[in-house]
């Protein structure tokens, strides 16, 4: 049984004719070679697998040919081309930088380059991924490479020319490899498919170079393994199958359900393509990709960019004349969103549903129109919503007066109302809520809900808090008493109907910042400190100086910024015991550093290294003893 040897091996370009895709290189090279106008050193630099190191060979191969073509190629008849294919040429050296990166390699290398060719014109030097040498190994190349000897030419390839040194690019004529086109890509994998006799649908061969990504390497070995999987007959389904694409067909079924917003389907749709394997982000970027490829056939123009085989061409031209661009815009942007975020989203099947509804009710959501040449969104409000919500407003206060009436203000023009209304209580209550009845009751609908301030020209129900201690549905406050015909405030109301349920409370007021009440509360809780173990903290508070600024604002200064970090660490517990004392939750502090001009340095950062050893050559004498016994030289 013979060995098998993979088809990006066997089916190696062996001249510059046979190289695909990149014939502004060959075309240069050739004519070099026929003028003899070869450059010292080449740098070939471009993505993986499109021909560097190939064109290399060839190069190598053709300048030391005997019988040079007038096309520019070698003969492949000749002593050198023959020793060349069979491995066995002394004249072309090649260095996997890869792995021989050190400077003794390449001085190994440059050793080589003193000794002429024995036989043939010139030796030729190829160094693979010339970007993996180390700095060092460049600074020991440079000499060489600047001035080599006639007969020594360097060729140089790399897949990252950033990562070499200026110094090295200057110093070379470089050529860039540009990505193999899926057009080249497939007509040379129908050449190899007629030389091995396999049966492959165009189809299949364009999905192959499609998934290639131009890089013809990555092609034939995909070619080989689905060869070998569908048994040497080549079709799209079985392709699609090895090579785990989405097939266009759900994308194109998916965007339908999506314009017709038909939701159920197109979730179910999804559902059927997670069934078979396929991650979520797969799905976002098939789908991108595919809404691109509508976007681009937009135009007839641009159409030429269509990244698809031509199988589903004239589908995908049609789609397009029958979506919107806004549509595809948006849709777009959407997934791209959606494909960045998908790494950090916990549910990720959620998250492809989610981008699904959006996309279901995009085209009843936002418009794109043109105004001076600008793309501007625009919401649609005339437009069918999903879900519609009602803002509700917050109740924002409680007034309570002496003749019992009760204010909702949700905004200014309800405060102006109240102003103007007529001035016995029951008319007040009528006008200001219109869901009071006539009988001079009104209904408050609350739970939990906590009365925080009251206020009343009236002194009997002046300066009153009243906290409810259960959650009340409805209170039905009567506001004048039937036996007696007497009017009574809310105060009185509330007691009279729910008795001990609510706790009275006075409100106090506010005291403005004193120095003797400060100072007394900031020493108590100094000692709260001590008594909790906190000594840095409690000496920091006895030490720092007050200065009051304003009724709500003082200033601590401390000596250091340590003093500094222990007074903000207890900000929070000192404030609200501050606003305990004082009723006004506006007080605040500020804390400012006033370095002494004498800082507490401690000892082993004064002391330089010979001091250091001094004073422990001072406290422990064995260790000068032991210095001067086995005669050790201290370096300070």
């Amino acid at each position: 049984m013979d060995n098998f040897v993979v088809s990006a091996r066997k089916y190696r370009p062996q001249n510059f004719n046979t190289v695909v895709g990149q014939s502004h290189i060959t075309t240069t090279l050739k004519n070099a070679i026929l003028n003899n106008h070869l450059a010292h050193a080449f740098l070939f630099c471009g993505p993986r697998g499109v021909g560097k190191t190939t064109c290399a060979r060839i190069l190598a191969k053709t300048i030391n040919c005997t019988n040079i073509t007038k096309q520019g190629e070698a003969c492949n008849e000749c002593d050198s081309c023959t020793s060349f294919e069979k491995g066995a040429s002394l004249n072309i050296h090649e260095l996997d930088a890869a792995s021989n990166n050190s400077v003794d390699d390449i001085r190994a290398l440059v050793e080589q380059v003193r000794f002429a060719p024995q036989a043939g014109k010139y030796k030729v030097y190829i160094v693979d991924e010339v970007h993996m040498l180390s700095a060092n190994a460049f600074n020991a190349f440079l000499k060489t490479l600047e001035e080599p000897p006639p007969y020594a030419i360097f060729i140089l390839a790399t897949t990252e020319k950033h990562k070499i040194l200026p110094t090295i690019l200057s110093r070379c004529q470089i050529f860039d490899f540009k990505r193999i086109t899926s057009n080249d890509t497939v007509v040379h994998l129908e050449e190899i498919i007629q030389k091995e006799n396999i049966k492959a649908e165009r189809n299949a061969l364009q999905l192959i170079a499609q998934k290639s990504e131009g890089c013809m390497r990555d092609a034939l070995s995909i070619l080989d393994k689905i060869v070998s999987f569908s048994n040497g007959a080549l079709t799209y389904k079985n392709t699609l199958e090895h090579l785990n694409v989405l097939d266009e067909e759900y994308f194109f079924k998916l965007l339908e359900y999506l314009t017709k917003q038909d939701l159920t389907n197109a979730i179910l749709l999804y559902d059927e393509i997670n069934q078979k394997g396929f991650e979520g982000d797969t799905v976002l970027n098939g789908l991108a990709s595919f809404i691109r490829n509508i976007l681009v056939c937009k135009d007839p123009a641009s159409a030429k960019l269509l990244e698809s085989i031509e199988g589903w061409r004239e589908q995908y031209i049609d789609t397009a004349k029958s979506i919107s661009t806004p549509y595809l815009i948006s849709a777009l942007n959407i997934l791209n969103e959606s494909e960045i975020q998908f790494k950090m989203a916990r549910n990720k099947r959620l998250h492809v549903e989610m981008a699904i509804i959006k996309l279901n009710f995009l085209a009843q959501a936002i418009e794109l129109s043109l105004e001076d040449n600008q793309i501007v969104k625009k919401k649609l409000v005339d437009a069918h919503y999903p879900i519609r919500l009602k803002k509700i407003l917050p109740l924002s206060n409680v007034m309570v007066n002496s003749e019992a009436k009760l204010v909702i203000e949700t905004n200014e023009a309800v405060k102006k109302q109240v102003e103007k209304s007529a001035t016995n209580a029951t008319s007040k209550a009528e006008a200001i809520i219109n869901t009071a009845p006539t009988n001079n009751t009104a209904n408050i609908h609350s739970k939990g809900a906590e009365i925080e301030k009251a206020t009343s020209t009236d002194e009997t129900v002046s300066n009153i808090q009243v906290k409810p201690t259960m959650p009340i549905p409805t209170i039905s406050i009567p506001m004048e008493d039937s036996s007696t015909g007497s009017k009574k405030n809310l105060l009185e109301v509330l007691q009279h109907k729910y008795g001990k349920e609510y706790e009275i409370e006075e409100v106090k007021e506010s005291l403005p910042l004193e120095m003797e009440l400060l100072k007394k509360c900031w020493d108590e809780y100094a000692v709260f400190l001590e008594a909790n173990a906190k000594h840095a903290s409690s000496g920091t508070f006895k030490v720092a100086q007050l200065n009051i600024i304003d009724e709500i604002h003082f200033t601590v200064t401390v000596g250091a910024l340590t003093a500094q970090k222990f007074v903000e660490q207890e900000r929070m517990n000192l404030l609200e015991k501050l606003w305990g004392i004082f009723q006004n939750r506006a007080i605040q502090f500020d804390i400012l550093v006033e370095a002494s001009d004498q800082e507490d340095v401690p000892l082993h950062m004064r002391l330089n290294s010979k001091q250091k050893y001094d004073r422990i050559a001072e406290q422990f004498p064995l260790v000068k003893e032991l210095k001067s016994r086995c005669n050790l030289e201290v370096y300070f």
